[in-house]
């Protein structure tokens, strides 16, 4: 693709959390999601494209380039089918062995590249059912670690409505629902991401793109609000910008400029300012600029 991107970039993301929980997990009642050893918190990788991909959407209106292919109530093999109908395929869908194999499959995984900025962004396997091959994404990000352990509360709810008639009964016409919500006081998460120009050149993952992906990296809780998820904002993103497509450092050892430090005196953080974020800008290696 000659409009993809020729240089590698890594990024480090610090966003934060106030009297919310940032990353439930269903398996546990909902609670944050916790390492259990260190007591810091986690948010997975998921979760952070699924913030990508709807400010996207919002922003785009799900219309072609920027389609997104992994939504709610998505079906993923009629999106399938929509490529094979848009490369003039649409015949292979009648027959079985023609759609899940040969030429025409590389034709409709460029089809969807093309069409789904999740897809050139992210990745996907789409060979289930139809046959659309599948997509190793350029961008990837990490699930995110909260600098410092957090807490997670318990907090009893009470809704002033019952939701049958036979609930009324048993409760005398007093008519209350009682449930339970789950934060955390305050954490602030660091991930990391990984963009590569090779693969980037493979589905066609272009400046335009890259310009989409950083802009949602810094906006995507603006449109993410929740009365679950308290406050939530992005604090910094520091992109490093490699002059060559393979890439001028390790990507270790520039995410170790990043540092981030309790101040002191500070024993149990509660906001943004209890922090000090200092990025190392001095000797950094040939071929390696930050953004």
């Amino acid at each position: 693709m000659t409009n993809s991107i020729q240089n590698r970039y890594d990024f480090v993301l610090l966003f934060d959390v106030q009297d919310g929980n940032p990353n439930g997990d269903p398996d546990a009642g909902n609670l944050p999601r916790v390492d259990a050893e260190t007591g810091k918190g986690l948010v997975t990788d998921v979760c952070l494209k699924r913030k990508i991909r709807n400010y996207v959407g919002l922003k785009h209106g799900e219309n072609p380039p920027y389609e997104i292919y992994v939504k709610e109530k998505a079906i993923l093999n009629q999106q399938h089918e929509r490529a094979y109908v848009g490369i003039g395929e649409e015949a292979l869908l009648k027959n079985d062995k023609k759609r899940k194999g040969g030429a025409k499959v590389e034709e409709a995984r460029q089809w969807m590249c093309k069409n789904f900025y999740d897809v050139r962004t992210f990745g996907a396997v789409m060979s289930t059912g139809v046959n659309c091959g599948q997509v190793r994404g350029p961008v990837q990000i990490t699930f995110a670690r909260s600098l410092d352990p957090v807490v997670t509360l318990e907090h009893s709810i009470t809704r002033m409505a019952v939701t049958t008639e036979k609930e009324a009964e048993k409760q005398d016409g007093d008519n209350r629902t009682m449930g339970r919500k789950f934060t955390i006081p305050y954490g602030l998460y660091q991930a990391h991401g990984f963009i590569s120009a090779p693969l980037a050149n493979q589905v066609g993952f272009s400046e335009e793109d890259l310009a989409l992906l950083l802009e949602s990296l810094q906006n995507m809780f603006e449109h993410d609000r929740s009365a679950a998820r308290g406050l939530m904002a992005t604090r910094k993103l520091v992109v490093f910008k490699h002059d060559s497509n393979m890439g001028n450092a390790p990507a270790h050892a520039l995410f170790e400029r990043v540092q981030v430090t309790l101040n002191e005196g500070v024993t149990a953080p509660r906001s943004f300012s209890d922090y000090s974020i200092q990025v190392n800008t001095a000797e950094l290696p040939n071929g390696v600029s930050i953004l």
